[in-house]
């Protein structure tokens, strides 16, 4: 099943500050919701374990995380691959930094996620409404996380 989001969030910080936070994994990884653990590879990758649940499939996904920033074009790339409970996601996202005039950063972010195994089975709209609550909490996170630094 394949899924396509894209959605926008502004932060009350600037640009620069949003370059810092996307570049410590650490931080990152801290605005997954639901985290259980996470292993910090290196400056761009992570194992992430978070709890999962789409309809009457609950338990956690093991995820490998890549990030890749890419400062020149003001955009962030960010690659998700794993799974759990005999499913899979691949998830490919990416998020547009845009300095504003007052301060503030907004993030157009957009994302493509191909899931299989019984996630997907669950039925298209419970899963397509978990996953886009799941990607805009993450952002909302980054957001409030970024403000606060």
């Amino acid at each position: 099943m394949k899924l396509e989001y894209s959605g926008q969030e502004k932060v009350q910080t600037s640009p620069e500050k949003v370059w810092s936070f996307i570049q410590d994994p650490q931080k990152v990884a801290s605005c997954l919701p639901d985290l259980r653990s996470v292993e910090i590879k290196d400056s761009k990758n992570m194992v992430a374990t978070v709890g999962v649940a789409v309809g009457p499939v609950r338990g956690s996904f093991k995820l490998n995380i890549e990030l890749d920033p890419h400062p020149e074009e003001n955009k962030v790339m960010v690659r998700i691959r794993g799974g759990g409970l005999g499913s899979a996601v691949d998830l490919t996202a990416s998020a547009d930094i845009v300095g504003q005039e007052d301060q503030t950063t907004l993030l157009n972010w957009q994302g493509l996620a191909t899931v299989s195994g019984p996630a997907a089975t669950v039925g298209g709209r419970v899963l397509d409404a978990q996953a886009k609550r799941l990607i805009e909490a993450v952002f909302a996170n980054m957001g409030q996380k970024m403000s606060e630094a």
